[in-house]
Protein backbone atom coordinates (compact mmCIF):
# COMPACT_ATOMS: atom_id res chain seq x y z
CA UNK A 1 0.00 0.00 0.00
CA UNK A 2 0.86 3.90 -0.77
CA UNK A 3 -0.23 6.12 1.15
CA UNK A 4 0.90 10.07 -0.09
CA UNK A 5 2.86 9.49 -2.80
CA UNK A 6 2.22 9.76 -6.43
CA UNK A 7 1.20 6.79 -8.06
CA UNK A 8 3.49 5.06 -10.22
CA UNK A 9 2.67 5.37 -14.05
CA UNK A 10 -0.48 7.43 -13.88
CA UNK A 11 -0.81 10.73 -15.96
CA UNK A 12 -0.35 13.70 -13.00
CA UNK A 13 -3.84 14.31 -15.19
CA UNK A 14 -5.59 11.69 -12.83
CA UNK A 15 -3.43 11.54 -10.00
CA UNK A 16 -2.30 14.32 -7.10
CA UNK A 17 1.70 14.30 -6.65
CA UNK A 18 0.81 14.27 -2.43
CA UNK A 19 -1.96 15.28 -0.04
CA UNK A 20 -1.51 16.09 3.08
CA UNK A 21 -4.28 17.60 4.57
CA UNK A 22 -3.26 17.19 8.34
CA UNK A 23 -1.12 20.19 7.25
CA UNK A 24 -2.46 23.25 8.12
CA UNK A 25 0.17 25.26 5.55
CA UNK A 26 -0.72 22.36 2.71
CA UNK A 27 -4.42 22.80 3.28
CA UNK A 28 -4.75 26.24 3.39
CA UNK A 29 -2.56 26.59 0.09
CA UNK A 30 -3.14 23.79 -2.07
CA UNK A 31 -5.63 21.59 -0.10
CA UNK A 32 -8.62 23.33 0.69
CA UNK A 33 -9.75 24.60 -3.07
CA UNK A 34 -8.83 21.04 -4.35
CA UNK A 35 -11.11 19.24 -1.53
CA UNK A 36 -14.16 21.77 -1.80
CA UNK A 37 -14.37 21.37 -5.79
CA UNK A 38 -14.28 17.75 -5.14
CA UNK A 39 -17.03 17.84 -3.38
CA UNK A 40 -19.08 20.29 -4.76
CA UNK A 41 -18.59 18.07 -7.70
CA UNK A 42 -19.25 14.33 -6.53
CA UNK A 43 -21.83 15.70 -4.10
CA UNK A 44 -23.81 16.61 -7.86
CA UNK A 45 -23.46 13.45 -9.01
CA UNK A 46 -24.82 12.15 -6.18
CA UNK A 47 -27.97 13.94 -6.58
CA UNK A 48 -28.26 12.22 -9.61
CA UNK A 49 -27.23 8.71 -8.05
CA UNK A 50 -29.80 8.77 -5.35
CA UNK A 51 -32.23 10.13 -7.74
CA UNK A 52 -32.08 7.45 -10.42
CA UNK A 53 -32.15 5.00 -7.59
CA UNK A 54 -35.24 5.71 -5.98
CA UNK A 55 -36.68 6.44 -9.37
CA UNK A 56 -38.07 3.01 -8.96
CA UNK A 57 -40.25 3.86 -5.91
CA UNK A 58 -41.69 6.51 -7.75
CA UNK A 59 -42.87 4.29 -10.61
CA UNK A 60 -44.57 1.57 -9.12
CA UNK A 61 -47.39 3.46 -7.45
CA UNK A 62 -48.21 4.59 -10.72
CA UNK A 63 -47.34 1.10 -12.73
CA UNK A 64 -50.98 -0.38 -11.68
CA UNK A 65 -52.85 2.93 -12.65
CA UNK A 66 -51.95 2.74 -16.49
CA UNK A 67 -52.51 -0.70 -17.23
CA UNK A 68 -49.63 -3.11 -15.39
CA UNK A 69 -51.18 -6.48 -14.04
CA UNK A 70 -49.39 -6.34 -10.97
CA UNK A 71 -50.09 -7.99 -7.19
CA UNK A 72 -48.91 -6.00 -3.97
CA UNK A 73 -46.25 -8.50 -3.35
CA UNK A 74 -45.04 -8.09 -6.84
CA UNK A 75 -45.18 -4.52 -6.72
CA UNK A 76 -42.90 -4.35 -3.05
CA UNK A 77 -40.27 -6.77 -5.06
CA UNK A 78 -40.23 -4.55 -7.43
CA UNK A 79 -39.18 -1.55 -5.45
CA UNK A 80 -36.97 -3.56 -3.26
CA UNK A 81 -34.63 -4.43 -6.15
CA UNK A 82 -32.94 -1.18 -6.75
CA UNK A 83 -31.70 -2.05 -3.05
CA UNK A 84 -30.68 -5.61 -3.62
CA UNK A 85 -28.19 -4.81 -6.33
CA UNK A 86 -27.14 -1.22 -4.62
CA UNK A 87 -25.84 -3.45 -1.78
CA UNK A 88 -24.28 -5.70 -3.91
CA UNK A 89 -22.49 -3.02 -5.67
CA UNK A 90 -21.76 -0.80 -3.02
CA UNK A 91 -19.48 -3.77 -2.22
CA UNK A 92 -17.59 -3.04 -5.15
CA UNK A 93 -17.35 0.41 -4.72
CA UNK A 94 -15.86 0.38 -1.59
CA UNK A 95 -12.55 -1.00 -2.93
CA UNK A 96 -12.55 1.11 -6.28
CA UNK A 97 -10.91 4.52 -5.10
CA UNK A 98 -7.64 3.35 -3.66
CA UNK A 99 -7.22 1.09 -7.12
CA UNK A 100 -8.57 3.58 -9.74
CA UNK A 101 -8.98 6.95 -8.17
CA UNK A 102 -11.71 9.77 -7.66
CA UNK A 103 -11.55 10.99 -11.35
CA UNK A 104 -12.03 7.67 -13.07
CA UNK A 105 -14.65 6.04 -10.46
CA UNK A 106 -16.70 8.88 -10.32
CA UNK A 107 -16.90 9.55 -13.94
CA UNK A 108 -17.66 6.14 -15.21
CA UNK A 109 -20.22 5.40 -12.49
CA UNK A 110 -22.09 8.61 -12.99
CA UNK A 111 -22.60 7.81 -16.62
CA UNK A 112 -23.65 4.77 -15.66
CA UNK A 113 -26.72 5.72 -14.92
CA UNK A 114 -27.67 6.40 -18.08
CA UNK A 115 -28.50 2.50 -18.24
CA UNK A 116 -31.54 2.52 -15.82
CA UNK A 117 -32.86 5.83 -17.17
CA UNK A 118 -32.99 4.95 -20.28
CA UNK A 119 -34.37 1.45 -19.97
CA UNK A 120 -36.95 2.66 -17.87
CA UNK A 121 -37.87 5.25 -20.29
CA UNK A 122 -38.91 2.73 -22.80
CA UNK A 123 -40.55 -0.58 -21.10
CA UNK A 124 -43.21 1.91 -19.32
CA UNK A 125 -44.74 2.42 -22.57
CA UNK A 126 -45.59 -0.64 -23.13
CA UNK A 127 -48.01 -2.44 -20.66
CA UNK A 128 -46.68 -5.99 -21.70
CA UNK A 129 -43.35 -5.62 -21.03
CA UNK A 130 -42.99 -8.61 -19.33
CA UNK A 131 -42.26 -8.69 -15.28
CA UNK A 132 -38.99 -10.04 -15.34
CA UNK A 133 -37.69 -7.22 -17.49
CA UNK A 134 -38.64 -4.82 -14.75
CA UNK A 135 -37.66 -6.65 -12.23
CA UNK A 136 -33.95 -6.81 -14.36
CA UNK A 137 -34.59 -2.53 -15.34
CA UNK A 138 -35.34 -2.51 -11.25
CA UNK A 139 -31.60 -4.27 -10.48
CA UNK A 140 -30.12 -1.44 -12.95
CA UNK A 141 -31.78 1.35 -10.71
CA UNK A 142 -29.28 -0.11 -8.19
CA UNK A 143 -26.20 1.56 -9.50
CA UNK A 144 -27.16 4.59 -8.85
CA UNK A 145 -27.42 3.42 -4.92
CA UNK A 146 -23.69 1.66 -5.47
CA UNK A 147 -21.88 5.23 -5.92
CA UNK A 148 -22.35 6.00 -2.23
CA UNK A 149 -19.56 3.65 -1.14
CA UNK A 150 -16.75 5.30 -3.87
CA UNK A 151 -18.21 8.44 -3.91
CA UNK A 152 -18.50 8.92 0.31
CA UNK A 153 -15.11 7.09 0.93
CA UNK A 154 -13.47 9.52 -1.54
CA UNK A 155 -14.10 12.12 0.34
CA UNK A 156 -13.03 11.32 3.06
CA UNK A 157 -9.50 11.25 2.02
CA UNK A 158 -9.60 15.06 0.61
CA UNK A 159 -10.70 16.64 4.19
CA UNK A 160 -8.79 16.77 7.64
CA UNK A 161 -10.31 14.98 10.81
CA UNK A 162 -11.50 17.93 12.04
CA UNK A 163 -14.34 18.65 8.93
CA UNK A 164 -15.05 15.33 8.51
CA UNK A 165 -18.17 15.64 10.03
CA UNK A 166 -19.03 18.46 7.99
CA UNK A 167 -17.91 17.49 4.73
CA UNK A 168 -19.66 13.92 5.11
CA UNK A 169 -22.87 15.45 6.53
CA UNK A 170 -23.09 17.94 3.77
CA UNK A 171 -22.25 14.75 0.92
CA UNK A 172 -24.51 12.07 2.03
CA UNK A 173 -27.20 14.81 3.02
CA UNK A 174 -27.18 16.62 -0.41
CA UNK A 175 -27.04 13.29 -2.23
CA UNK A 176 -29.74 11.61 -0.43
CA UNK A 177 -31.86 14.76 -1.55
CA UNK A 178 -31.85 12.90 -4.93
CA UNK A 179 -34.43 10.72 -2.85
CA UNK A 180 -37.01 13.84 -2.55
CA UNK A 181 -36.38 14.89 -6.16
CA UNK A 182 -37.12 12.22 -7.77
CA UNK A 183 -40.51 11.75 -5.52
CA UNK A 184 -41.25 15.33 -5.75
CA UNK A 185 -40.69 15.85 -9.65
CA UNK A 186 -42.12 12.49 -10.83
CA UNK A 187 -46.16 13.56 -10.15
CA UNK A 188 -45.61 16.68 -12.00
CA UNK A 189 -42.82 15.83 -14.48
CA UNK A 190 -45.34 12.72 -15.88
CA UNK A 191 -48.26 15.11 -16.23
CA UNK A 192 -47.58 16.87 -20.13
CA UNK A 193 -45.06 15.60 -23.23
CA UNK A 194 -41.89 16.27 -22.53
CA UNK A 195 -40.08 18.32 -25.36
CA UNK A 196 -43.12 17.06 -27.05
CA UNK A 197 -41.39 13.87 -28.62
CA UNK A 198 -40.06 11.93 -26.10
CA UNK A 199 -42.97 8.91 -26.58
CA UNK A 200 -46.35 8.20 -25.98
CA UNK A 201 -48.66 8.79 -23.52
CA UNK A 202 -50.44 6.58 -21.42
CA UNK A 203 -53.51 6.58 -19.71
CA UNK A 204 -53.98 6.78 -16.00
CA UNK A 205 -56.84 5.49 -14.12
CA UNK A 206 -58.22 6.56 -10.81
CA UNK A 207 -61.78 5.89 -9.80
CA UNK A 208 -63.76 7.16 -12.56
CA UNK A 209 -61.30 9.26 -13.24
CA UNK A 210 -59.03 8.75 -16.32
CA UNK A 211 -56.17 11.41 -17.83
CA UNK A 212 -53.14 11.12 -20.28
CA UNK A 213 -49.60 10.75 -18.51
CA UNK A 214 -46.28 10.02 -19.53
CA UNK A 215 -44.80 8.49 -17.14
CA UNK A 216 -41.44 7.75 -19.09
CA UNK A 217 -40.30 11.48 -18.64
CA UNK A 218 -39.88 10.44 -14.73
CA UNK A 219 -36.47 8.44 -16.60
CA UNK A 220 -35.68 10.98 -19.54
CA UNK A 221 -35.33 14.19 -17.43
CA UNK A 222 -32.08 12.84 -15.58
CA UNK A 223 -30.01 11.97 -19.20
CA UNK A 224 -28.86 15.64 -19.80
CA UNK A 225 -28.09 16.25 -16.20
CA UNK A 226 -26.09 12.36 -16.10
CA UNK A 227 -24.39 13.63 -19.75
CA UNK A 228 -23.14 16.61 -18.40
CA UNK A 229 -22.31 15.64 -14.79
CA UNK A 230 -20.26 12.78 -16.43
CA UNK A 231 -18.06 15.19 -18.14
CA UNK A 232 -17.74 18.08 -15.74
CA UNK A 233 -16.27 14.92 -13.46
CA UNK A 234 -13.75 13.96 -16.08
CA UNK A 235 -12.28 17.60 -16.55
CA UNK A 236 -12.55 18.82 -13.24
CA UNK A 237 -11.45 15.75 -10.45
CA UNK A 238 -8.21 14.68 -9.33
CA UNK A 239 -7.35 11.08 -7.24
CA UNK A 240 -5.40 11.52 -3.83
CA UNK A 241 -2.36 9.43 -3.98
CA UNK A 242 -3.59 6.65 -1.37
CA UNK A 243 -2.90 3.32 -3.34
CA UNK A 244 -4.32 -0.28 -1.96
CA UNK A 245 -5.29 -3.26 -3.27
CA UNK A 246 -8.03 -5.48 -2.47
CA UNK A 247 -6.02 -7.74 0.02
CA UNK A 248 -4.68 -4.81 2.06
CA UNK A 249 -8.35 -2.74 2.33
CA UNK A 250 -9.35 -6.38 3.65
CA UNK A 251 -8.11 -5.61 7.36
CA UNK A 252 -10.74 -3.86 8.04
CA UNK A 253 -12.69 -7.18 8.74
CA UNK A 254 -10.08 -8.06 11.68
CA UNK A 255 -11.58 -4.97 13.53
CA UNK A 256 -15.15 -5.58 15.54
CA UNK A 257 -15.34 -1.78 15.81
CA UNK A 258 -16.12 -2.30 11.44
CA UNK A 259 -18.90 -4.59 12.69
CA UNK A 260 -20.47 -2.34 15.36
CA UNK A 261 -20.28 0.37 13.15
CA UNK A 262 -22.56 -1.73 10.29
CA UNK A 263 -24.55 -2.27 12.70
CA UNK A 264 -24.94 0.91 13.63
CA UNK A 265 -25.43 2.51 10.03
CA UNK A 266 -27.87 -0.24 8.93
CA UNK A 267 -30.08 1.36 11.77
CA UNK A 268 -29.61 4.60 10.72
CA UNK A 269 -29.04 4.60 6.72
CA UNK A 270 -30.47 1.25 6.58
CA UNK A 271 -33.90 2.89 7.94
CA UNK A 272 -33.62 6.13 5.75
CA UNK A 273 -33.20 4.11 2.46
CA UNK A 274 -35.76 1.55 3.79
CA UNK A 275 -38.55 3.53 4.60
CA UNK A 276 -37.43 6.03 1.51
CA UNK A 277 -37.91 3.18 -1.25
CA UNK A 278 -41.17 1.47 0.99
CA UNK A 279 -42.89 5.08 2.08
CA UNK A 280 -45.26 5.37 -1.52
CA UNK A 281 -46.10 1.99 -1.06
CA UNK A 282 -47.06 1.60 2.88
CA UNK A 283 -48.90 4.92 2.09
CA UNK A 284 -51.32 3.30 -0.36
CA UNK A 285 -51.70 -0.01 1.12
CA UNK A 286 -52.36 1.44 4.72
CA UNK A 287 -54.72 4.56 3.54
CA UNK A 288 -55.21 3.59 0.01
CA UNK A 289 -58.76 2.14 0.68
CA UNK A 290 -60.74 5.00 1.39
CA UNK A 291 -62.27 7.28 -0.55
CA UNK A 292 -60.30 10.42 0.28
CA UNK A 293 -57.27 8.37 0.23
CA UNK A 294 -53.91 10.61 0.20
CA UNK A 295 -52.19 10.53 -2.73
CA UNK A 296 -48.70 8.59 -1.49
CA UNK A 297 -46.33 10.88 -3.83
CA UNK A 298 -48.22 14.17 -2.48
CA UNK A 299 -46.60 13.24 0.80
CA UNK A 300 -43.95 10.52 0.01
CA UNK A 301 -40.82 12.75 -0.65
CA UNK A 302 -41.07 14.88 2.56
CA UNK A 303 -39.57 11.92 4.37
CA UNK A 304 -36.44 11.62 2.25
CA UNK A 305 -36.22 15.59 2.31
CA UNK A 306 -36.03 15.80 6.49
CA UNK A 307 -33.78 12.85 6.59
CA UNK A 308 -31.69 14.48 4.30
CA UNK A 309 -31.54 17.95 6.23
CA UNK A 310 -31.31 16.86 9.26
CA UNK A 311 -27.74 14.91 8.43
CA UNK A 312 -26.71 18.30 6.77
CA UNK A 313 -27.80 19.95 10.05
CA UNK A 314 -26.64 17.09 12.17
CA UNK A 315 -22.74 16.85 10.58
CA UNK A 316 -21.61 20.47 11.88
CA UNK A 317 -22.92 19.28 15.65
CA UNK A 318 -21.28 15.96 15.54
CA UNK A 319 -18.03 17.65 15.03
CA UNK A 320 -18.54 19.90 17.69
CA UNK A 321 -20.34 17.36 20.34
CA UNK A 322 -19.40 14.12 19.26
CA UNK A 323 -20.71 11.65 17.21
CA UNK A 324 -21.06 8.64 19.45
CA UNK A 325 -23.88 10.72 21.68
CA UNK A 326 -25.81 11.44 18.62
CA UNK A 327 -25.75 8.11 17.26
CA UNK A 328 -27.76 7.15 20.81
CA UNK A 329 -30.33 9.74 20.84
CA UNK A 330 -30.69 9.15 17.31
CA UNK A 331 -31.99 5.32 18.17
CA UNK A 332 -33.78 6.03 21.07
CA UNK A 333 -35.66 8.30 18.57
CA UNK A 334 -36.34 5.48 16.16
CA UNK A 335 -37.15 3.06 18.85
CA UNK A 336 -39.68 5.81 19.94
CA UNK A 337 -40.92 6.66 16.44
CA UNK A 338 -41.55 2.51 15.45
CA UNK A 339 -43.36 2.31 18.06
CA UNK A 340 -46.02 5.00 18.16
CA UNK A 341 -46.55 4.63 14.31
CA UNK A 342 -48.05 0.99 14.89
CA UNK A 343 -50.93 3.23 16.87
CA UNK A 344 -52.01 4.26 13.32
CA UNK A 345 -51.59 1.41 11.13
CA UNK A 346 -54.93 -0.07 11.15
CA UNK A 347 -56.50 3.24 10.58
CA UNK A 348 -60.88 4.09 10.04
CA UNK A 349 -60.53 6.82 8.19
CA UNK A 350 -57.80 9.00 6.57
CA UNK A 351 -58.42 11.60 9.89
CA UNK A 352 -55.83 9.22 11.51
CA UNK A 353 -53.27 10.10 8.41
CA UNK A 354 -51.93 12.83 10.18
CA UNK A 355 -50.61 11.36 12.92
CA UNK A 356 -49.27 8.11 10.60
CA UNK A 357 -47.32 10.97 8.60
CA UNK A 358 -45.62 12.77 11.47
CA UNK A 359 -44.08 9.58 12.87
CA UNK A 360 -42.70 8.28 9.70
CA UNK A 361 -41.22 11.22 9.06
CA UNK A 362 -39.96 11.38 12.72
CA UNK A 363 -38.39 8.26 11.91
CA UNK A 364 -36.90 10.04 8.71
CA UNK A 365 -35.59 12.56 10.50
CA UNK A 366 -33.54 10.56 13.54
CA UNK A 367 -32.13 8.34 10.85
CA UNK A 368 -30.55 11.44 8.97
CA UNK A 369 -28.96 12.73 12.49
CA UNK A 370 -27.60 9.50 13.09
CA UNK A 371 -26.57 9.12 9.54
CA UNK A 372 -24.29 12.08 10.01
CA UNK A 373 -23.02 11.34 13.77
CA UNK A 374 -21.90 7.35 12.38
CA UNK A 375 -20.04 8.89 9.65
CA UNK A 376 -18.45 11.33 11.75
CA UNK A 377 -17.17 8.04 13.96
CA UNK A 378 -15.52 6.36 11.58
CA UNK A 379 -12.98 8.57 10.31
CA UNK A 380 -12.30 9.24 14.26
CA UNK A 381 -12.36 5.34 15.16
CA UNK A 382 -10.12 4.38 12.20
CA UNK A 383 -7.07 5.64 10.40
CA UNK A 384 -7.92 7.69 6.71
CA UNK A 385 -7.25 4.55 4.11
CA UNK A 386 -8.98 2.06 6.66
CA UNK A 387 -11.91 5.11 7.59
CA UNK A 388 -12.41 4.70 3.71
CA UNK A 389 -12.95 1.05 3.49
CA UNK A 390 -15.15 1.21 6.76
CA UNK A 391 -17.38 4.12 5.14
CA UNK A 392 -17.60 2.22 2.10
CA UNK A 393 -18.62 -1.43 3.79
CA UNK A 394 -20.63 0.17 6.54
CA UNK A 395 -22.42 1.99 3.60
CA UNK A 396 -22.63 -1.35 1.09
CA UNK A 397 -24.72 -3.49 4.02
CA UNK A 398 -27.08 -0.83 4.83
CA UNK A 399 -27.80 0.13 0.95
CA UNK A 400 -29.91 -3.19 1.52
CA UNK A 401 -32.03 -1.46 3.89
CA UNK A 402 -34.34 -0.85 0.56
CA UNK A 403 -35.05 -4.46 -0.40
CA UNK A 404 -34.97 -5.95 2.80
CA UNK A 405 -37.79 -2.94 4.30
CA UNK A 406 -39.63 -3.48 1.14
CA UNK A 407 -40.12 -6.97 0.96
CA UNK A 408 -39.97 -7.84 4.95
CA UNK A 409 -42.92 -4.92 4.65
CA UNK A 410 -44.83 -6.68 1.78
CA UNK A 411 -44.70 -9.74 3.88
CA UNK A 412 -46.03 -8.44 7.29
CA UNK A 413 -49.35 -6.73 5.06
CA UNK A 414 -49.35 -10.11 2.95
CA UNK A 415 -49.56 -12.03 6.13
CA UNK A 416 -51.39 -10.23 8.65
CA UNK A 417 -52.64 -7.29 7.25
CA UNK A 418 -50.68 -4.88 8.87
CA UNK A 419 -47.08 -3.57 9.06
CA UNK A 420 -47.08 -3.75 12.55
CA UNK A 421 -45.06 -7.14 12.74
CA UNK A 422 -41.98 -5.23 10.85
CA UNK A 423 -41.94 -1.84 12.80
CA UNK A 424 -41.67 -4.54 16.38
CA UNK A 425 -38.91 -6.00 14.76
CA UNK A 426 -37.08 -2.75 14.28
CA UNK A 427 -38.40 -1.24 17.41
CA UNK A 428 -36.27 -4.18 18.68
CA UNK A 429 -33.15 -4.06 16.64
CA UNK A 430 -32.93 -0.22 17.41
CA UNK A 431 -32.62 -1.10 21.09
CA UNK A 432 -29.89 -3.30 20.19
CA UNK A 433 -28.33 -0.58 18.93
CA UNK A 434 -28.52 2.03 21.01
CA UNK A 435 -26.88 -0.27 23.57
CA UNK A 436 -23.54 -1.15 21.30
CA UNK A 437 -23.48 3.03 20.70
CA UNK A 438 -23.82 3.88 24.21
CA UNK A 439 -21.21 1.08 25.58
CA UNK A 440 -18.38 1.47 23.19
CA UNK A 441 -18.74 5.51 21.23
CA UNK A 442 -20.91 7.66 23.92
CA UNK A 443 -20.24 6.46 27.98
CA UNK A 444 -17.77 7.72 30.10
CA UNK A 445 -14.59 5.94 29.77
CA UNK A 446 -15.71 4.02 25.85
CA UNK A 447 -13.33 1.93 24.15
CA UNK A 448 -13.53 4.67 21.29
CA UNK A 449 -14.79 7.91 22.04
CA UNK A 450 -15.90 9.46 18.77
Amino acid sequence: MQENAAAPGHASRTWLDTWTPEDPVFWEATGKKIAWRTLIVTTASLVLAFATWFMVSALVVRLPAIGFKLSTTQLFWLAAMPGLAAGTLRIIHTFLVPMYGTRHVVTIATLLLLVPCVGWAIAVQDISTPYYVLMILGLTAGFGGGNFSSFMPSTSLFFPKRLQGTALGIQAGIGNLGVSITQFVTPWIVGFALLGALGVSQTFTKGETTKPIWLQNAAYWYIPLIIVAGVVAWITLRSVPVRANIREQSDIFKDKHTWFMTSLYIMTFGSFSGFAASFPLLIKEVFGGFPDAPDPLTYAFLGPLIGSLARVAAGPIADKVGGGILTVLSGIGLLAGAIAVTFYTSPESTAQFPLFLTFMLALFFFAGVGNASTFRQMPICFPPRQASGVIGWTAAVAAYGPFFFSVLLGVAIARTGSPNTFFYGAAVFYLVNIGIAWWYYARKGAEKPS
